[in-house]
């Protein structure tokens, strides 16, 4: 046997042995055989005997458990111990909060595609779809976004009335006290809805039903507070904010500094216990109407007098708005959409230790409740508004490439065009599927935290890709400002989803992957709490236990990857017979390939990794690709995996797998040691780079599946407001699909007759009397022709003002602000009604 044939034995047999996950005892026979072949076959190489004679060795020494948690498992302990950061009280209560869902499946490196594709469909109740048919669309009916973002930047009272009586302030509040009791599915369909027509309104009804005190009060509030308060928000008697953002800590919400000490002081008239707070808070959606503020702030008890500690933490307090000496600052003026925003102030305001939610048993722990919260809320309000604007982009674009025509040819017949407009597609094709698959696991009791990290950082970046390309095939129709602009307020205001409920930069970097690791990977945070731990025998046996299972998972997971990666990933079972099998054979490969990777990183940099933000977001890359793919492919599968939706499904896949492979190179790239940075590419990519953008020819089949009355743009664009009216451009427009076909059937006529030299122009000033009288139309379908052109022109013209009304507008706008934007120091006699008037 010669030393290359030796060499080709050993990969093998390391690839299955690994593959297979033998155990070590067995390992070690496999081993000893093959040196056994070699020393009777082999020409007798010494360093080839050393090397098999110390593997067969130093397997059989870790086969025996006593010898290797005697002089083995010890040492590793006491070098894992030295290596990795230790957990933070508040790191861990981050890693606590919410459930592990189908992430971890993809930290596992073998995720099981049946238990993610299996259980019953998820679907909106009786009651749920006819609040959606009814309320939602009466009031997407009710409201003029121009004039609510523009002309008086508030929303009128008459639709805040509305809002109250058909209970959309408590849609999240159980029917017990009074509200909706709406799962999580219908919430993204009205807020979705409601989206697409206005984000000032629909925000005016998300901050109740997101992170606000009904939310808290109902997980973590005494009986008593749910009693009084519950029943008061589910029907719009009391406006909640919750104020958390603080001048000098943004995402850092841990580092708050407004404070609240325990002390005596005088409510009502009597000399309690309570606390004083002083807060400096700002970008507080809903507090300029507020009559009830949700708080969170640092809690300290110098005196000890409510027990042995001084520093309690990070604390959530609820208290109405009226409290003397509390401050509601001046209006700020969010970019694109004036949503009802502003600051909070307090200076030595004293309330009692009841206002904690929860009662004082819950001091310190506000910073877990917040996360609880955020969980599930990062996985519904900003995806809803993602999904909303691109949705809507896309049902206007698509028809608008119809009736736009340039060259004598509607603009969809060109590339440049269809290009961008199959991005629009695909990308949204990926937010309906996370935001909706995500909200459907919602329902099932998961609260899935990683994955509303996943969805808050990529939705609202694929809704600001999706924008930005419409407003490049709209051109100047998307730039002029007016009632006829349905881009402009998206665009403009897309910068707010990219920085509220932790800003996308601090989500990528720190979050997806930072929490995902220790809260996702089936071995690390057991293995860092048993580190942190004592070393007694029990601690010891169970890290001998989890090490060697976490070691055998990553050679397993290594030898799939390698395996797989050379075999086109034709061997993993595919839980589907159609186009879109490849991709789950792709994504099963490429979770074996994290998973390796992930490891890889975590033991190179150990506890550097905090830091290096850039590895730990390309790391969050991975995960998220792998996360967005798999919903994807369980949407195709919900929806009864219609053929018309393939090429859909596969550029969403083949986007996403590129994005993946371009982040696993850059981890590759700057790995530090080199050695390990190669080894891993051999593993990853033994045959190279092969995942590729979509191609040109599905761009134009995606391109003419959305500019038509097709199935797949129906099924895209579903669930946005679409009813045609002088408040909804983007219905009229949809609306006018079907004539545009029959349009363009007349004006192929006209064009071959430009061809054939009868007629001199398809388009323009009497161009149809020209066909008419050449006897290209008849009178008929010349009154068609003339009827849709003038119908059109209301979609391609744009609004004009005269100079002196925007002039007016805009001193007008000023002053309401100044008038109306400030409440300062409020008495309870002073108490203002809730709602915007």
């Amino acid at each position: 046997m010669s030393l290359l044939t030796l060499a080709l034995c050993c990969a093998v047999l390391a690839v299955a042995l690994a593959y297979y996950r033998v155990p070590l005892p067995s390992a070690a026979v496999a081993v000893g055989l093959l040196l056994l072949l070699y020393m009777l076959l082999g020409a007798g190489s010494v360093l080839a005997l050393l090397l098999l004679l110390l593997a067969t060795a130093g397997l059989a020494v870790l086969s025996v458990e006593g010898v290797r948690k005697t002089y083995i498992t010890p040492a590793l302990l006491r070098w894992y111990r030295s290596s990795l950061p230790r957990i933070s009280a508040t790191e861990q209560e981050a890693i606590d909060a919410g459930t592990v869902w189908w992430e971890g499946q993809l930290f596992s490196g073998r995720p099981d595609w049946r238990r993610l594709l299996a259980g019953d469909e998820v679907v909106l109740s009786e009651e749920e779809q006819a609040f959606l048919d009814g309320p939602a669309e009466e009031l997407c009916q009710r409201v003029d976004s121009w004039a609510v973002n523009f002309r008086d930047a508030d929303i009128p009272a008459e639709v805040v009335r509305f809002i109250k009586q058909h209970g959309f302030l408590g849609m999240t509040i159980p029917r017990e006290y009074g509200g909706l009791g709406f799962s999580p599915l219908a919430q993204v369909a009205v807020l979705t809805k409601l989206f697409s027509l206005s984000s000032v309104v629909t925000n005016f009804i998300n901050i109740p039903n997101a992170l606000g005190p009904g939310e808290l009060l109902l997980k973590y509030g005494t009986q008593e507070q749910k009693d009084h308060y519950l029943p008061r928000l589910a029907g719009g008697e009391e406006i909640p904010c919750f104020a958390l953002t603080s001048t000098l800590a943004g995402s850092d919400a841990t580092s708050i500094p407004d404070s609240g000490t325990v002390c005596r002081g005088t409510w009502q008239g009597k000399e309690i216990l309570g606390m004083r707070l002083d807060m400096d808070k700002r970008y507080i959606t809903l507090a300029p109407v507020a009559t009830l503020i949700g708080l969170a702030f640092r809690l300290r008890d110098p005196d000890h007098l409510i027990g042995e500690v001084e520093d309690y933490g990070i604390t959530c307090a609820l208290l109405p708005a009226d409290v003397e000496g509390l401050e509601i600052g001046r209006r700020h003026y969010p970019i694109g959409a004036p949503f009802l925003n502003g600051p909070i102030r307090a200076r030595g305001v004293f309330v009692p230790l009841d206002s904690i939610i929860g009662g004082p048993a819950m001091a310190g722990k506000g910073w877990g409740m917040l996360l609880n919260c955020l969980a599930a809320g990062r996985a519904v309000s900003l995806p809803s508004l993602s999904l909303a604007q691109a949705k809507n982009a896309l049902a206007a674009t698509g028809v608008y490439v119809r009736l736009r025509r340039q060259f004598n040819l509607p603009i969809a017949q060109f590339e440049g065009v269809q290009q961008p407009l199959a991005a629009m597609a695909g990308l949204t094709y990926i937010i309906q599927a996370a935001t909706t698959q995500t909200a459907k696991a919602l329902c099932r009791g998961e609260k899935p935290a990683v994955a509303g990290s996943i969805l808050k950082y990529h939705c609202t970046e694929m809704a600001r890709e999706v924008i930005n390309h419409a407003m490049d095939i709209h051109g100047g129709k998307a730039v002029m400002k007016g009632p006829a602009n349905y881009l402009s307020d998206a665009y403009e205001s897309a910068p707010v989803a990219i920085t509220v409920e932790g800003a996308n930069i601090m989500t990528r970097s720190l979050m997806i992957f930072g929490q995902g690791a220790t809260r996702c990977h089936p071995y690390l945070l057991r293995e860092m709490q048993l580190a942190a731990a004592g070393g007694d025998g029990k601690v010891l046996e169970e890290f001998d236990q989890l090490l060697f299972e976490h070691l055998g998972s990553t050679a397993c997971n290594a030898a799939h990857t390698l395996l797989h990666a050379l075999t086109g990933s034709i061997l993993p079972a595919s839980p589907v017979a159609d186009r879109s099998a490849r991709y789950y054979r792709y994504a099963y490969r490429l979770s074996a390939a994290f998973s390796v990777v992930a490891d890889v990183t975590m033991l190179s940099l150990r506890d550097s990794l905090k830091m290096r933000e850039m590895m730990s977001a390309r790391l969050g890359d991975l995960l998220s690709m792998l996360y967005l793919i798999s919903m994807v492919l369980k949407q195709h599968h919900d929806q009864g995996r219609p053929e018309e939706d393939l090429p859909l499904v596969e550029w969403a896949c083949r986007y996403l797998l590129h994005r993946y492979q371009e982040a696993m190179h850059g981890i590759l790239l700057n790995l530090p040691n080199r050695v390990t940075a190669r080894l891993c590419r051999w593993l990853i990519f033994p045959l190279g780079r092969r995942f590729h953008k979509p191609a040109d020819a599905l761009d134009r089949q995606i391109a003419g599946l959305v500019s038509r009355a097709t199935g797949t743009r129906q099924r895209l664009i579903d669930g946005v407001y679409l009813t045609p009216a002088a408040n909804n451009p983007v219905g009229g427009l949809n609306a006018l699909l079907p004539e545009v076909d029959a349009a363009d059937l007349l004006y192929r006529r006209l064009q071959q007759a430009v061809k054939q030299g009868r007629v001199a122009a398809a388009v323009g000033p009497g161009a149809v009397d020209q066909a008419v009288a050449a006897g290209v139309l008849d009178a008929e379908e010349a009154q068609a022709l003339r009827n849709y052109e003038e119908k059109i022109m209301a979609y391609i013209n744009v609004d004009e003002f005269d100079y002196q009304d925007l002039a007016r507008v805009a001193r007008s706008k000023t002053t309401t602000r100044k008038k109306t934007g400030t409440r300062r120091a409020r008495k309870p006699a002073a108490r203002k009604k809730p709602g915007p008037e």
